[in-house]
Formats: C-alpha cells, structure tokens, sequence
C-alpha cells in the first residue's frame, strides 16, 4: 500500500502526448539524459510526495507516452531518473530500464547505509549513478555522497545532484575535483538568480569544474531557470565553452513539480538546444557522444 493516501495530494499537469516534431531531427543514437518515469496507483508513493503523477493511467499507458516522446524527438536512448515522488523505492525507474533494454541506463536514490549488495544489484540493473538533491531535499547529503563515492567507483557508477549553483557551487568544487567518480550537475546548474549572469562566483565555478574534466552538467530545463527561455541562453553557452565534452542534455520530461512554471513542450525543448549550441560537432559530443561514454551505452 502506499505510504500515503494518494488521493489527497494533487496531481501534476500532464505532458503533450504528442510533442512537437524538432526542426532539426537529432543525430543518430541521441540520448535523452534526464527523464523521470512515473506511473499509476500500482506504484506506492513516498509519504512526503508534494505531487501525485498526472491521471494519464497506469504505468503502461506512461511506458506507451515515454516511447512516443523518444520517438518523436528521435532519441534512441535514455536516462531514467529516479523521481522524488517514489523516494528510495527505485522499482518504476529499473522496471523502466528493464523493459527498454539496452537503450536505457538508470539513476537512482540510496541512504548513505546501503549495502555493497544492493549496490551490487543496481549496478547490474542498469543504475550508472546516485542523486542527491539540494532544492527539494532527500535521504542523501553531501558528505554522505562522498563517503559513497568509491563504492560507486568501484562499480562504474556517479553521483549526481542537484543544486543552484550560485549558492553551493562554491561549496562543492573542490572536492568534486577530487571525488573518484564524476559528478554530474543537474539543469545547468540551476542558478537562483539570473541577474548577475554565468559570471557570477557559483557558476563560474561550476564551469570552471567542468574544465578541469571530473565534474559534467546537463544542459536542461530552462523552463525552471525563468519563463523567458532567452535568459538561460547566456549559462548554457558557457557551459558548452568550458567543456562541451562534459555537457549533456535532457529534456526533463515529464515536467514534474512545475511550480508553477509553465508546462514546456519536449520538441520545443529540443529545438532551443539546437539554437544554443549550433556546432554540429557539439551537438554530436552533447546529445551522442558524451553520454554514450559516461553511461555506456
């Protein structure tokens, strides 16, 4: 049974069931890096969920709408994040990757108590790494990451996390320099305020870990960042300066806990990367090549 009642917690908007077909296709073997799956009353949620999954139907209607978007953004691969909504109960997020087979790597959420064989068990399912989140909260801090971080060594698996990176940038950059595993930074590091641009402090050191190569991020939802997608143009490109082999990019889809932003269309998206970054040799490293090397596909 759930963990709580499951009804009393609305539900989240729905994504397009069809999103808009990109203007430029993307290359062969493009990988959606930063998706979460969600599914129906079968699946217990978290007793601190903050939002319920859109009422689309059970987990195979949501299995059906995830390959029409990969489908149509022309993405043979991805990264099924786990999402907060199910908390360290990882089963929607390896059922997923179970079922799209070699096309699709895992990452998941862990106590800093895990055990080496459950660890063991998700590295074989197809888990590539551990999140930790600094804007919602969760079960695993810092500290606990990188007291984690050569177990996830050991098994070819990284931290990732997410943070605003004006404000813990700073704070992380040295020992993620050091940490034995990469770490990838979600949504383009997610600055809390735009207004000082990509030189400001916190960021400038989170391109600056990009240089020095340990340290990737992912060049994804600028809905978050602020509803004039023009405005995170100035970050991503200066992520893609530092080290276009360290970005990635995801589409974020389903679009969980908008907080009031505005529901994206993935196609759209799509087409806005393609407008940041116009090098098609970056566009190959981005959307092909780099995650292809960090997750193994």
């Amino acid at each position: 049974m759930p963990d709580a009642p499951q009804d009393r917690i609305p539900a989240g908007e729905a994504p397009a069931r069809m999103p808009k077909v990109p203007t430029t296709r993307a290359p062969l073997g493009a990988c959606d890096a930063h998706v979460h799956m969600l599914s129906g009353p079968e699946h217990a949620l978290s007793g601190t969920h903050a939002e319920s999954p859109a009422e689309i139907g059970g987990y195979e209607e949501w299995l059906t709408l995830f390959r029409l978007h990969l489908d149509t953004l022309g993405c043979t691969r991805a990264v099924i994040v786990q999402s907060i909504l199910y908390g360290t109960d990882n089963t929607v997020t390896l059922e997923t990757v179970e079922r799209l087979g070699d096309m699709a790597r895992g990452i998941v959420l862990v106590t800093g108590d895990v055990s080496d064989g459950t660890l063991d068990d998700l590295a074989r399912r197809g888990a590539k790494g551990i999140r930790i989140n600094y804007v919602h909260g969760g079960v695993l801090d810092w500290p606990g990451a990188k007291a984690l971080a050569p177990r996830l060594a050991a098994r070819g698996m990284h931290v990732q996390m997410l943070l605003h990176a004006d404000r813990h940038m700073e704070e992380v950059a040295e020992d993620a320099r050091a940490l034995p595993c990469p770490l990838v930074i979600d949504h383009a590091g997610w600055p809390s305020d735009l207004g000082p641009g990509p030189r400001s402090p916190g960021f400038a050191a989170l391109c600056d870990a990009l240089k020095d190569g340990n340290v990737w991020a992912k060049l994804s939802a600028p809905y978050r960042l602020s509803p004039d997608w023009d405005d995170t143009d100035p970050f991503v490109r200066a992520l893609v300066a530092a080290n276009p082999e360290r970005c990635l990019w995801g589409s974020d889809w389903p679009h969980i806990m908008l907080g009031g932003a505005t529901m994206p269309d993935a196609g759209r998206l799509l087409d806005r990367f393609m407008e940041q970054v116009p090098d098609p040799g970056d566009r190959q490293r981005i959307l092909v090549d780099n995650p292809a090397r960090l997750y193994g596909f």
